[in-house]
């Protein structure tokens, strides 16, 4: 009865141990290669619980998820302008085509990382010699590795990867050229601070030509009403001095030459050489000329 029990316990063991080699599970991160002596039979890309013969079968899995390769050290590509530059970029990839990345490469990862950055190497070195260093660092940046993907993603498809995206991180001058970009840089900082302030000396001009031009504008105008108000002051200085004569001749007369003797002596110093019997002297010699006559 004992033997019994342990024969039967053997067997439930033997049994359990056959199960779990005939049994192996794929998850949503890994596709499966089913081999029966050596020989690919068949692909396992969703999740699930499968089966296999132990000892005849194997299965080999392999991740499905985007990896990351980044090269050690920068790159050095030369330009169209045959300016090299330092370039640090990395490459975003998985597997798509389980059978064909194992006839490939054997499915390891390690070869397929060297093809990779040897084709990504190759279509990044021909597409830099097209461009300018400035299109490289800035201007047409994003159009170039669109390119290089696309190419890339091309090429690798036939060892059954995908390239999901090329980016650069970095992109430096070598040692030699990098002064002679800075002197570049300064100079046309200062071309462009040159025409700034050629642009501010030209607005400062305009806006002093139009003070001044406003400023002869105005003194013109306060002119023309002071002469405006100075006229007609004459006009009615002249009026009045009309309606005096008028009214009293002989009057007029005397209170003109009166100022006509002020403004002639106004200092002792003050010559005059006249003959007396002048009429400028008239009311000096005979002051009661015009009196009016007694009734």
């Amino acid at each position: 009865m004992r033997r019994a029990s342990v024969i039967l316990l053997v067997g439930v063991i033997v049994a359990a141990l056959l199960f779990s080699m005939s049994v192996y599970v794929v998850d949503q991160r890994k596709a499966a290669i089913k081999f029966q002596l050596g020989e690919v039979i068949s692909v396992q890309t969703q999740p699930g619980l499968y089966f296999l013969v132990p000892f005849v079968q194997n299965v080999r899995l392999y991740d499905t998820r985007i990896q990351t390769m980044e090269p050690h050290d920068p790159e050095r590509f030369l330009t169209a302008e045959n300016r090299n530059v330092l370039v640090d970029s990395f490459v975003k990839w998985r597997v798509i085509d389980v059978r064909q990345y194992y006839v490939s490469v054997n499915g390891d990862a390690f070869l397929a990382e060297a093809r990779i950055a040897q084709t990504v190497n190759d279509a990044m070195r021909a597409e830099f010699a097209r461009h300018t260093v400035h299109d490289v660092v800035s201007g047409e940046r994003d159009k170039i590795m669109a390119v290089v993907s696309k190419r890339v993603d091309e090429d690798l498809h036939r060892i059954g990867v995908a390239i999901v995206d090329v980016r650069l991180k970095r992109v430096d001058f070598v040692p030699e050229i990098s002064s002679d970009v800075y002197r570049r840089m300064e100079s046309e900082r200062k071309r462009v601070a040159n025409e700034l302030r050629a642009t501010g000396q030209a607005e400062s001009e305009k806006i002093k030509a139009d003070a001044d031009r406003q400023r002869q504008v105005i003194v013109a105008e306060a002119y023309r009403d002071a002469q405006r108000v100075k006229g007609e002051g004459d006009a009615q200085a002249s009026r009045i001095y009309a309606e005096a004569y008028g009214r009293d001749a002989e009057f007029y007369s005397f209170y003109r030459s009166l100022e006509a003797y002020r403004q002639s002596m106004h200092t002792k110093s003050d010559v005059m050489i006249l003959d007396p019997s002048s009429d400028f002297f008239k009311y000096l010699k005979s002051p009661g000329r015009g009196k009016a006559p007694a009734k």
